[in-house]
C-alpha cells in the first residue's frame, strides 16, 4: 500500500494540542512519521500531559489519519513526555516602591515575636517612615488581632491595569495577613506548596504603594515559609526573637544558622530579648528574671551578632496586643521608650549593613532622622 506522508500530516493539523491553541503540527510535538507497507508510527513529544489528555490525544490520531487518509492504515502512537525546563527562582526579586524588608523571626513559639513586629513598625511609623507589616505566620496570623482589624477584608484596586489587593491600614501600619481570608475559627490545613502558593500572593499580588520598611512576621522555626522568603524577597536583614530561657535560646541558634547558611545568606541585624525581666506596677524599682538573665544577650556575644536591646514582661504589653492597639503608641510610657530603643538599634545595625554590604537595591537608609529617616 503506498501511503503520502504529506496526507497524514494534514490530517494531524486538524488536531489541537493538548492545553494550547496550536495543533501537533504547528506546536513542534510532531517529531516524525514512518510508513511501512499499511503501519503507520507517529512520534510525538509532549511537555507534561496528564494520562486522560495522552489517551484522548492517541485516539484523536488515530481516528484522523483512519478516517481522513485510510481505514486500512494501522495507527500506532508513540508519545514521549518531556519535563518543561525548570524556571530557576531568582533570590531576591525586589517590589517596586519598597526600600527595605526586614523579617522577623524566631525559632520558638510563643516568644513574642508577633509582639515585637507590630510594635516595632508602630516605632517605625511615628518617626514618620511608611511602614508595612506581611504576616506570614500562614497558620497562626495573629497580626490582625494586634492591630483591631479582625474580619477586615482588604479591598481590589486597579494598579496598571492588573487587579491587586490593598493592604488595610491602621495606626500608620499597611498590613495583608492570610487571616483576613480565613473564618475565625478556621484552621489553615494546607501543605508547603499551597501555603508557599498563598504566601506568593501575598507578597506579589498587593499594592503596597511606597514603603521605607516592610517587616515580615515569619512563623516560628525553620522550614517551607522561610526558604519561600528568602527565595522571593531581597531581604536586607533578620531580627531573631528570644526570651532569655534556655530552651528558647537553643531554638533561636537554629533560626541565626539558617539565615548565615552560605545558600541563603541573609544579615542577622540583631537579637531581641523579649520577656527579659517582669517588674511588678506595685514594685517598679524591682525586677524578676522568671524566664532567666540575659540569655539572648549573651547568645548575641557568642554568635556575634549585635544584641538589639531587651523588652520587659509587662501586662499591658499583653492587654494592648488583646485589644489591637499596641504597647508602643503609648505615650511617654516607659514600653513606648523600650520599643524606640531596639527599632533605632534594628534601624542602626541595617545602616551598617547596607553602608558596607553589596545593596539588595539601588537606594539604601543612610541615616536615622526620622524618616526623614530614609534617604529615598
Amino acid at each position: 500500500m503506498s501511503v503520502n506522508k504529506q496526507k497524514i500530516q494534514d490530517a494531524l493539523t486538524q488536531i489541537t494540542l493538548p492545553g494550547g491553541g496550536q495543533n501537533l503540527v504547528e506546536s513542534g510535538a510532531l517529531q516524525n512519521i514512518l510508513v511501512f507497507e499499511d503501519q503507520v508510527d507517529i512520534d510525538l513529544q509532549l511537555q507534561n500531559p496528564t494520562l486522560q489528555a495522552r489517551k484522548k490525544l492517541e485516539t484523536e490520531v488515530v481516528k484522523a489519519i483512519t478516517s481522513r487518509v485510510s481505514e486500512a492504515l494501522k495507527v500506532k502512537v508513540n508519545i514521549r513526555v518531556t519535563s518543561p525546563p525548570k524556571q530557576e527562582q531568582i533570590k531576591g526579586n525586589p517590589i517596586p516602591g519598597i526600600d527595605n524588608i526586614i523579617a522577623i523571626a524566631s525559632g520558638k513559639g510563643g516568644v513574642g515575636k508577633s509582639t515585637v513586629t507590630s510594635n516595632l513598625a508602630i516605632s517605625l511609623a511615628q518617626k514618620g517612615c511608611k511602614v508595612g507589616i506581611l504576616d506570614a505566620d500562614i497558620y497562626g496570623p495573629s497580626i490582625p488581632i494586634m492591630f483591631d482589624m479582625e474580619g477586615a477584608r482588604p479591598l481590589s484596586v486597579n494598579v496598571d491595569g492588573k487587579s491587586k489587593m490593598e493592604p488595610i491600614e491602621n495606626y500608620g501600619v499597611k498590613v495583608l495577613s492570610i487571616g483576613f481570608f480565613t473564618q475565625k475559627d478556621q484552621a489553615v490545613i494546607w501543605r508547603g506548596p499551597m501555603a508557599a502558593k498563598a504566601l506568593n500572593q501575598l507578597i506579589f499580588d498587593a499594592a503596597w504603594g511606597e514603603l521605607d520598611f516592610l517587616l515580615i512576621d515569619l512563623p516560628p522555626g525553620t522550614g517551607d515559609i522561610h526558604l519561600s522568603i528568602v527565595q522571593a524577597l531581597p531581604i536586607n536583614g533578620a531580627v531573631v526573637v528570644s526570651t532569655p530561657q534556655n530552651i528558647a535560646l537553643a531554638d533561636a541558634r537554629k533560626g541565626i544558622a539558617m539565615f548565615q547558611q552560605e545558600s541563603i545568606n541573609v544579615p542577622v541585624l540583631g537579637i531581641v530579648e523579649n520577656m527579659a525581666y517582669f517588674t511588678p506596677e506595685e514594685l517598679p524599682n524591682n525586677r524578676y528574671y522568671i524566664f532567666g538573665k540575659q540569655g539572648a544577650e549573651h547568645l548575641a556575644a557568642d554568635k556575634k551578632v549585635p544584641f538589639l536591646g531587651a523588652l520587659p514582661l509587662v501586662q499591658s504589653v499583653r492587654e494592648a496586643a488583646d485589644i489591637g492597639r499596641p504597647a508602643a503608641l503609648q505615650d511617654g510610657s516607659p514600653l513606648r521608650k523600650a520599643f524606640d530603643q531596639v527599632a533605632e538599634n534594628a534601624v542602626a545595625q541595617l545602616i551598617a549593613r547596607n553602608t558596607h554590604l553589596p545593596p539588595t537595591k539601588a537606594v539604601a537608609i543612610t541615616n536615622m532622622v526620622g524618616c526623614a529617616a530614609v534617604n529615598v
